[in-house]
């Protein structure tokens, strides 16, 4: 009996314990919800609500593949040391570039909170054995060689804009309010602004067509502020159906002098839109300054003399090809003609095949010379 009865409690000890185990397993706490992402479309495609706020964004950018061949005036050449006797010979102008973009968007009672932020990287050979080149419009000495390598990461774009009102870094409205000249790739030829400044600007919108805008800008290199005062840009625009008329002013405080450009714009048919852009600004040459300007330019007047002229056009030969072009001049007796051909093989992938010319008389600003190059662009956007 004592045996049986002790085999039996043991029994009913392992049920009870196997019981308690089992139910402890079962128990699971409760998932968490899933919180998808939402699509945001009040300020267009690609937007996306930030999950558990209010603001959307978007993500996007480029890679882009340049290679070009020419002569070193018209931007497009590049030049090298043979490895073996030190010889200076052409060789191909290459640069990649990753670009990221970043957009927000959010409504408030004071109006739209918009941000816009835009990075380069870039991998490339500079030009060559000495010969300046240019990233984004700023201009930096070449070195003694011409090796590919990666080259500094720039900040093009970063700002806050709340209704009318835009903070931070952008390019000069002396450029943006009245357009860039033309679709060619390189449309500086006759340069016609600097782009990079920081800025405060408000811009206005009448709702029929006028608009306006007011920007205080630092500048950057050699032409930012040297004092409190900011440089000034104003501009006004009148756009419609069959195109635009744009006026900017602007006044450099470094050397106290003024600049302005007119632009029209015309969209002669759906596939034909022109565009005709003049300059005009003051020189002080200040040789006798602490900081001597000989070359007679400002932050605004790049071009050389008083005026300049620039003008173009663009032809939409269907859905995937166009074509662009661009000629410009200045008093300084100085020409450059651009023209491309762009071609989307499939959407968000564009090819274009560029050809530059550059003509300059010999004039106060410079010696005789002409250059003539070409490149070809793969870009991928997304």
């Amino acid at each position: 009996m004592n045996i049986k009865s002790l085999l039996l409690g043991s029994a009913a000890a392992l049920i009870a314990v196997s019981g308690a185990r089992a139910a402890d397993a079962v128990t699971v706490a409760e998932p968490e919800p899933a919180e998808y992402v939402k699509i945001c479309d009040v300020y267009g495609a690609g937007y996306f609500y930030i999950p558990g706020t209010e603001t959307c964004l978007r993500i996007g950018g480029y890679i882009r593949y340049d290679a070009a061949g020419g002569d070193l005036g018209s931007f497009d050449g590049a030049r090298g040391a043979d490895v073996k006797d030190g010889d200076s010979q052409g060789t191909w102008k290459k640069n990649a570039r990753f670009t990221l973009k970043t957009w927000t968007g959010q409504e408030t009672e004071l109006g739209t909170l918009k941000t816009y932020t835009e990075t380069r990287f870039n991998f490339g050979n500079q030009g060559g054995l000495g010969h300046t080149f240019s990233i984004d419009g700023v201009s930096i000495p070449g070195g003694t060689d011409n090796f590919a390598y990666n080259k500094g990461v720039s900040l093009n774009f970063a700002w806050i804009q709340l209704g009318g009102l835009r903070v931070g870094k952008d390019e000069s409205a002396f450029d943006t309010f009245i357009g860039y000249a033309g679709n060619v790739i390189q449309d500086t030829l006759v340069p016609y602004g600097s782009f990079d400044t920081n800025v405060v600007q408000y811009y206005f919108d009448a709702g029929n067509g006028f608009s306006a805008v007011v920007s205080l800008e630092e500048g950057s290199s050699s032409y930012t502020i040297d004092s409190y005062v900011p440089h000034v840009v104003g501009g006004v625009k009148y756009t419609q159906g069959w195109g635009a008329i744009t006026g900017v002013a602007a006044y450099d405080s470094n050397f106290g002098e003024f600049a302005g450009k007119v632009r029209l714009d015309v969209n002669a048919t759906n596939e034909l839109s022109l565009f005709v852009m003049g300059g005009y600004g003051g020189e002080d040459f200040n040789v006798g300054g602490f900081q001597p300007n000989p070359s007679g330019h400002n932050f605004f007047k790049l071009w050389d003399g008083n005026w300049a002229v620039w003008g173009g056009g663009s032809y939409k030969f269907n859905e995937k090809a166009s074509f662009n072009v661009q000629a410009s001049y200045d008093e300084g007796k100085k020409f450059g003609l651009a023209a491309n051909v762009a071609y989307t093989l499939v959407p968000g992938f564009t090819v274009t095949g560029e050809v530059d010319y550059i003509n300059a008389s010999a004039s106060d600003y410079h010696g005789k010379f002409d250059g003539i190059g070409g490149m070809i662009r793969f870009q991928r956007d997304f």
